[in-house]
């Protein structure tokens, strides 16, 4: 279990030297002048390459998709605004890239959806869900579904199926109310959610009947100031008479709720409102900075974790409009950044979305959400020497619904039958460790062998 507090000291006391399983290390508060150094990729190119992008030394861009034009090989327009998003792998071959759009126009969201072959090139396009609304974050299933928030008045959670077009079904039990991402707990049967509002809540979904997510009990986290958890049930999650956020006196308030991502036992979720990174340790029911205050990062938005590294990815609203990266040795720096485009007096800001890795980890996704002329969106794609290709390991299998070649028939995401006998078993990588960052210190935790 991690050993911090969350003030940023060991339990345990400090140990000096390089950091190791079972070790914590506090650089001190000098580090956070060290921010934007390089981290482990050298500092970013002085010129924006081709697309617009400036990257480390050794990696290379190409745009995926323009809104409201066809991705490329196929007929498939693309949605305005994209978002949140995750890759599935495929067995058969390749994988999926699902991506949210956060259309604002009441009917005109969804989520969209490209197919990749195994050598990275696109083969297909269409929609998985349409007739939402804003649907800004989301989160992967183990068992191979996507999880996709709207972020509105009578915002849901929809569970659709890379595989099969127009797949969504939505889960109301999950809780009506602003809904940003969801990330799942595999070990404890639980899902994560995040709620973007001044007073948002953090909140745990139990299934009655996990995977199944149709009904189940409903959360709201109440934390003490050491970090320690205690969990209220909501008693509406329709939100009719009183938002789900303010049913439970109890409650604690986080600002802005963004980005949440489960990795290796820890839960990691963002908050713009005070611009921090979280973790919450499910086994001990605690929640640590990861990071605070004012530094390189700004606008905390959509969080990936790498397979291999443990690196966190950060995508930045506004700020720099950089994926921002925290690394497992403390650095706080850019991998990429969208560079500044001539804009209009009166254009709206864009902001870095849906930061995520293809399931091989040599491709790393993330969009600008109203980048281009108009602005629109683009999805872009980063290759380059990511170094949790180095480090992965072979890690416990997940399952994978609807793996298309080995599958005639996909799932349905509202099946309720117990049988999944269908469903084909991939392997993912693992990470080796995760970084904290506290209020301008710098700390770093590894994870003890089970």
């Amino acid at each position: 279990m991690p050993l911090m507090t969350s003030g940023g000291i060991s339990r345990r006391g400090f140990i000096g030297g390089t950091a190791g399983a079972g070790v914590v290390l506090v650089i001190g508060a000098k580090a956070s002048a060290q921010q934007g150094s390089g981290g482990p990729y050298g500092a970013l190119a002085d010129q924006a390459d081709a697309n617009g992008l400036k990257l480390p030394e050794g990696f290379t861009s190409r745009v995926i998709a323009r809104a409201e034009e066809p991705v490329p090989g196929t007929d498939y327009v693309w949605p305005i605004f994209p978002d949140g998003a995750a890759t599935f792998p495929i067995e058969a071959g390749g994988w999926y890239h699902v991506v949210n759009s956060e259309n604002f126009v009441p009917g005109e969201g969804g989520v969209s959806v490209i197919q990749y072959d195994d050598a990275g090139e696109v083969v297909d396009a269409y929609r998985l869900v349409g007739g939402t609304t804003q649907n800004c974050a989301g989160g992967p299933t183990p068992w191979g579904t996507w999880l996709s928030g709207e972020e509105a008045d009578g915002g849901q959670i929809w569970e659709c199926d890379p595989a099969v077009e127009d797949s969504g079904v939505a889960r109301p039990a999950m809780g009506v109310f602003h809904h940003e991402a969801a990330a799942v707990d595999p070990e404890n049967e639980v899902v994560y959610l995040t709620e973007d509002e001044p007073d948002g809540a953090f909140y745990r979904f139990t299934p009655d009947a996990y995977p199944d997510l149709s009904a189940g009990l409903l959360e709201v986290a109440s934390t003490d100031p050491d970090g320690t958890v205690s969990w209220y049930e909501v008693p509406d999650p329709s939100g009719a008479d009183q938002p789900t956020r303010l049913q439970v006196p109890e409650v604690t308030a986080y600002d802005g709720g963004e980005g949440c991502w489960y990795a290796y036992g820890i839960v990691y979720f963002t908050t713009k409102g005070d611009n921090h990174v979280r973790s919450l340790d499910p086994a001990t029911d605690t929640i640590e900075v990861v990071y605070g205050g004012n530094g390189l990062l700004t606008g905390v938005d959509n969080v990936t974790v790498e397979s291999g590294s443990g690196d966190l990815y950060i995508a930045e609203d506004g700020g720099d409009m950089q994926v921002v990266i925290i690394t497992a040795e403390g650095d706080v720096a850019p991998i990429a950044q969208i560079s500044d485009e001539p804009l209009p007096p009166d254009a709206i800001p864009s902001e870095v979305t849906g930061p995520v890795f293809s399931p091989d980890g040599t491709r790393l996704y993330f969009s600008s959400q109203r980048g281009g002329d108009p602005q629109t969106g683009i999805t872009y794609e980063v290759t380059g020497p990511f170094r949790g290709l180095e480090a992965a390991e072979p890690a416990p299998t997940t399952t994978i619904a609807a793996a298309n070649g080995a599958n005639e028939e996909a799932s349905d995401p509202s099946d309720d039958s117990d049988d999944d006998s269908t469903i084909p078993v991939v392997p993912i990588g693992i990470a080796v460790g995760a970084a904290a960052v506290v209020a301008g210190t710098v700390a770093i935790r590894r994870r003890r062998e089970s």
